[in-house]
């Protein structure tokens, strides 16, 4: 199948439309990608039609939600090669986004991203999540969090929560585990102040992955000791 058609197809359930200009932003994205990928660790996957399907149209399923409104500030905690930020900053040129990773060198390789397919209003946030939401900066200041892969859940909300203001949603992407990391986090919701809103069932297009998106509601103010110090979270998670 060419390329192009598995993003026009793929979205077409979802109800997305996709034009030629962005077709051309998610094929030169995968370009960029690939060269980078010779000389450091982005991603194992490297078939342009796994690409298209386990990464672009993987993170555009966050756009099944109604929350991401023009103007908003999103940020993506543990962002890697850009994903589902890229994708969804290409899709949806009218939001601000901020790409959060540890690694400088990813920063680097998304500055280079950024660049060349002339996205507007990207900030590259080169930190640890735990310094970056002690920042006045980024604390309690995002409409949404986005996060893809990074940790357990009880582990990510202590990750995402401060960055969002009351009122904000955290979008979650989740595999099969996804109903037990919601028993596991009760108690992690309730600390830090977080709600499930819904759960949304997403199946990629040419696949067989069946994905969960959690959309989690902030409604009160972070305790001013979260996120606990750098590396507690991931070894003492609030179960």
């Amino acid at each position: 199948m060419e390329l192009n058609n598995i993003l026009i197809e793929g979205l077409k359930p979802w109800n997305i439309e996709i034009n030629d200009k962005q077709l051309e932003k998610f094929h030169d994205f995968m370009d960029i990608l690939l060269e980078y990928n010779k000389v450091m660790n982005l991603t194992t996957i490297e078939d342009p039609f796994d690409i298209y399907t386990k990464h672009f149209l993987d993170s555009l399923s966050c756009l099944m939600t109604d929350k991401l409104k023009p103007g908003i500030k999103v940020i993506d905690v543990g962002t890697g090669a850009g994903f589902p930020s890229v994708p969804v900053k290409i899709m949806r040129p009218d939001i601000n986004i901020t790409l959060l990773d540890s690694l400088n060198k990813r920063i680097n390789f998304l500055k280079e991203v950024s660049d060349k397919l002339s996205l507007e209003n990207v900030t590259l946030l080169h930190s640890r999540a735990e310094d970056a939401a002690r920042d006045k900066n980024h604390r309690e200041v995002y409409d949404i969090v986005l996060s893809r892969a990074v940790a357990s859940l009880p582990v990510l909300l202590e990750y995402c929560a401060p960055f969002l203001k009351p009122g904000g949603y955290m979008i979650c992407q989740k595999g099969p585990m996804a109903e037990k990391e919601l028993e596991d986090s009760k108690n992690a919701m309730k600390i830090l102040s977080m709600s499930l809103e819904s759960v949304i069932d997403a199946d990629i297009a040419f696949t067989d992955l069946h994905h969960k998106i959690l959309i989690i509601k902030k409604t009160g103010i972070t305790p001013k000791i979260y996120p606990r110090k750098a590396g507690t979270p991931s070894k003492q998670p609030l179960i």
